[in-house]
């Protein structure tokens, strides 16, 4: 197990909400080695005894984790601070030079334009060695070919099974249950095909707006922030082949043969499978919530909805609604496999054409449970018993305070050296051709930017692509219609 770390943007947002408070609490709990060290590295010029307070106040405000002081002053000890100019590789070389005989993974929670700098500089300064190894956050670049040249060149300096590139969501427990529901199970491996199921919706809500993002997110939008990285996650593990084992490689294979299978959008598919639309003034748990304004007069979107299909044996003609947005009416994240009909209708009531399908709804944030929609006489009365009511029934998971933020699994993976839940260079690059024919789509398609109001679930054009139990333009509606 790897016994140094060195966090590369280290005063950011990302690793003072999530990166230190997941170390904090390994390190509490014996997870970490007994002489584990954490170099901290970002451009203010702090010292250390400043950092260390800096990380004091933060471990005070908790919310998930309460860590005792004893706790807090043992891993402080194990930190320091170094000030560095990520730009320059020979900045980067001379502030981790005294740490590079031992055992180190560099992390990377900096933005993709600083990858290549910095990687030059860990490679000059001798922190690429092997074994050392290398995490490197999302998005990584901005497009294929921005991927392609991060990749290529981060790759003749490290070896690529020592490059560990993260997308968080695969660390959640929820989200490697859908592994676990999928292949352990007969009863939903047996229908999971296209002769049975009828469509897939995958929603990855928030409430938060584009808040202290501005400048990333006007050069990103939603399409390459969410789509790319979390959805596209979460579509390869509901669609993917069954591995031939659970080994990382084995995994990944799978993956990336799903989105080399996802057909290429044009102008016209942009058209006809997908909405963009950003949020305007709303309200939010009854607060008001300003409208987005980029920088620049951006036409950046915040809320996207869009159709893909997969063309392979398994998938040919089952659509895939993919939708995610900021300052929507509630923070969720749900997959919703709808089957077909029936093939042949008894009842009297409803009649076929209204009665309820089947749904199995996996919902993996914020609460986390599994809902499978039958229809049942038992939800009518005693004498009905040709008429038929919607069933709901709900197998429900309490996380409580105890659950692991994703970034601990990932930590200790990635020290431990498992690849399973990080991301292959081959799998990047796919990613990002199926979103660059989307962006491509829109431009040639002249697609639209939409509005909605914060607090809803998108615009009014949004409602083909969400689940059939949410209202594009309100709340939920009630369970089972």
């Amino acid at each position: 197990m790897h016994d140094t770390l060195l966090l590369f943007g280290a005063t950011g947002d990302l690793a003072q909400r999530y990166l230190f408070p997941s170390l904090l609490r390994l390190q509490g709990d014996g997870l970490l080695p007994e002489d584990f060290r954490v170099r901290a590295l970002a451009l203010s010029p702090h010292d250390t005894d400043k950092f260390r307070q800096i990380l004091r106040e933060r471990f005070a405000k908790l919310g998930h984790y309460t860590p005792t002081a004893e706790q807090v002053e043992a891993f402080l000890e194990r930190v320091d601070y170094r000030s560095v100019d990520m730009r320059t590789p020979a900045s980067v070389a001379e502030a981790v030079a005294d740490l590079v005989d031992r055992q180190c993974v560099s992390y990377l929670s900096i933005p993709p334009g600083l990858y290549i700098s910095t990687c030059e500089g860990l490679a000059l300064g001798g922190a690429f060695k092997a074994p050392n190894r290398l995490m490197l956050e999302k998005p990584i670049g901005a497009d294929l070919e921005s991927a392609r040249e991060i990749n290529g060149t981060i790759g003749k300096l490290i070896d690529e099974d020592r490059i560990f590139r993260i997308d968080h969501y695969l660390g959640k427990a929820a989200v490697q249950n859908l592994l676990a529901l999928r292949f352990g199970n007969t009863l939903l491996e047996a229908v999971w095909n296209r002769n049975y199921i009828d469509s897939v919706n995958i929603l990855v809500s928030e409430t938060e707006g584009v808040d202290g993002r501005n400048s990333y997110y006007a050069r990103s939008g939603a399409l390459r922030d969410m789509v790319q990285s979390h959805i596209l996650q979460l579509l390869c593990l509901v669609a993917m082949e069954p591995p031939a084992s659970l080994g990382a490689d084995r995994i990944r294979d799978e993956k990336v043969k799903v989105l080399r299978a996802m057909r290429p959008f044009s102008g016209a598919e942009a058209e006809r499978h997908s909405v963009r639309a950003r949020y305007i003034a709303g309200t939010i748990d009854g607060e008001s919530v300003q409208a987005y304004a980029p920088p620049d007069d951006s036409d950046v979107e915040t809320f996207v909805g869009v159709t893909a299909h997969i063309d392979n044996w398994r998938w040919a003609g089952v659509p895939f609604h993919l939708v995610t947005g900021k300052r929507m009416a509630e923070r969720s994240t749900v997959v919703t496999v709808t089957l077909k009909p029936v093939t042949h209708w008894l009842f009297e009531r409803p009649d076929g054409a209204h009665a309820a399908p089947n749904r199995l709804t996996f919902r993996l944030q914020p609460q986390e449970d599994i809902e499978l929609g039958l229809m049942s006489s038992l939800a009518g009365p005693e004498w009905g018993t040709l008429e038929l009511q919607p069933l709901e029934l709900e197998l429900s998971s309490e996380t409580g305070q105890n659950r692991r933020i994703a970034y601990e699994r990932l930590f200790l993976d990635a020290l431990h050296g498992n690849h399973a839940l990080f991301v292959r260079n081959d799998e990047v690059e796919a990613a990002w051709a199926w979103i660059d024919s989307v962006v491509d789509g829109w431009k040639s398609g002249d697609v639209p930017l939409e509005y909605y109001p914060a607090g809803s679930w998108g615009p009014r054009e949004a409602a083909g692509y969400l689940p059939a139990q949410f209202d594009a333009v309100g709340r939920p509606a009630a369970r089972g219609t």
